[in-house]
């Protein structure tokens, strides 16, 4: 079905709306979050066409099926496996399952400590216990970095925070291995926010409002979520917007590669806050300087995902496989896919400059190097018989992974991120402040993005309450289906 917005001819002609005709939004980027709006609106009888750069729907979720098994390469776990998140109803009603990977109170927040073996360089185990106590250790430090905090007025790194408290507790410094095990776990800390110590706020780090029911990896991949909620949607694949026009706020005329153009009475913007930082698509006019300071202000994380393929499974069976170094940046740890899902895969996964310096390999170098490590663990480690590597701060169409706050971050951004401009309306998992990077953030900052442009557009026509708004986060799923989770 063509889009009634298209514009390919004569342009004044298309911009006459007549007041009977259904309201028109353009939804920019088919990440979970464009999707989510677009699926609401639709639901609501408003006319949605999504325009999204790839050749797939999803964004940063990507899950890849050329394993013959689904391997996300993005995002991989939803984040409180609990009813109260708002992606529980549609996991429940599609009966996909999860594999609990931890509980409330994991210090490597998705991942308890039990599920861990680690290996020196060596390649010799890491005794279980040094693990544990480590970790406890490690919880202990940054529950005194709150000290640091409330004597600070000005902001500070967390990296900074820890060193101040380790030169206070000279209990709680680490010696040896036991020093490299620290920086391991300083590693899946920066894994968590997609971006190194020194860059990540004291203020800031622990804001997040984490769901109860622990972390749960999605078996079968995140792309049945997607597929459910874009069902009836008009999607255009392979339309890269170049420019957003609202002057006067009336219409929005949308510009994509090439020169064809889409009107419509408002426009979702949902890309990655790593395509507006580089400002990739103009606005006429200009976004005011409220705007583009907080796209300025907020941080974009990197991690990477190589993903390695077997023909037999010569691993322990344990959740992560890590080898420790002594610096957090020569850390490394792999994710076994075959313990959650059956399938005979390990993910290697780095964050941060790491995960940008591995952007400097080839597919076949990223490869070799995550087998160098393996090795260093199992040397009888055969090899893949496949591979997949992401390179998410790199690809135009996201220029990173997810968002993370810096040192000194305002504290108003939020707000300025999410707020609209007359008819523009701003989505995204960079926008939602207490689910920053989380999927079920993305969904809900979509569906609230939706709700705000439906308000507007039914109170300009005046019949504010005429439709509906539905979305799976409905409680018409609540009793009927269960969440399906196992922790083998």
């Amino acid at each position: 079905m063509e889009f009634n917005g298209s514009i390919s001819g004569t342009f004044a002609s298309c911009l006459e709306i007549k007041q009977s005709s259904k309201p028109r939004v353009v939804v920019i980027g088919s990440g979970i979050s464009g999707i989510s709006a677009a699926h609401v609106l639709n639901n609501a009888d408003f006319e949605i066409v999504l325009l999204e750069s790839r050749d797939r729907i999803g964004g940063r979720i990507h899950t890849d099926y050329s394993f013959g098994c689904p391997v996300d390469m993005g995002a991989s776990w939803l984040h409180g496996v609990c009813n109260e998140n708002p992606l529980a109803p549609l996991i429940r009603h599609l009966g996909l399952a999860l594999y609990r990977t931890s509980g409330d109170n994991s210090v490597l927040y998705d991942h308890d400590l039990e599920s861990y073996m680690l290996f020196d360089k060596e390649g010799n185990q890491v005794p279980q216990q040094m693990v544990i106590e480590v970790g406890q250790a490690f919880e202990r430090i940054l529950k005194k970095t709150e000290e640091v905090r409330n004597e600070n007025q000005h902001d500070l790194s967390v990296l900074q925070a820890i060193s101040v408290v380790l030169e206070r507790h000279p209990d709680l410094r680490q010696e040896g291995l036991a020093y490299e095990v620290l920086q391991w776990y300083i590693c899946r800390m920066e894994a968590w926010f997609a971006a190194d110590l020194d860059m990540i706020s004291l203020k800031n780090w622990d804001e997040e409002n984490v769901l109860t029911g622990g972390h749960g990896l999605m078996v079968e991949g995140y792309y049945p979520v997607l597929n459910a909620l874009a069902k009836d949607i008009d999607i255009r694949l392979n339309h890269r917007v170049t420019k957003i026009s609202n002057e006067g706020s009336k219409e929005v005329v949308i510009t994509v590669e090439g020169g064809r153009r889409f009107v419509a009475d408002a426009a979702i913007i949902t890309v990655p806050i790593g395509v507006l930082k580089a400002k990739l698509i103009e606005f006429e006019p200009e976004l005011p300087e409220w705007k583009t300071s907080a796209i300025s202000d907020l941080g974009m994380g990197n991690e990477n995902k190589i993903a390695l393929r077997f023909d037999n499974v010569f691993w322990p069976n344990v959740e992560l496989l890590g080898t420790v170094a002594p610096t957090s940046y020569s850390c490394g740890y792999f994710l076994n896919l075959h313990k959650a899902t059956g399938h005979p895969v390990l993910v290697y996964m780095a964050a941060g400059r790491f995960a940008y310096d591995l952007e400097n390999l080839s597919e076949e170098a990223a490869a070799d190097f995550a087998m160098v490590q393996l090795k260093k663990m199992f040397p009888q480690a055969t090899q893949p018989v496949q591979y997949l590597v992401s390179r998410w701060g790199t690809d135009p169409n996201s220029l990173g992974c997810y968002s993370y706050d810096v040192v000194g971050k305002p504290s108003d951004i939020y707000d300025r991120l999410r707020a609209p401009l007359g008819n523009l309306f701003f989505g995204g998992e960079a926008v939602s402040v207490e689910n920053q990077g989380s999927v079920h953030g993305a969904y809900s900052s979509g569906v609230a993005a939706a709700e705000k442009c439906r308000n507007l557009l039914m109170e300009k026509r005046g019949f504010l309450d005429k439709f509906r708004m539905f979305s799976f986060s409905d409680a018409i799923f609540e009793a009927a289906f269960p969440l399906q989770i196992s922790r083998m």
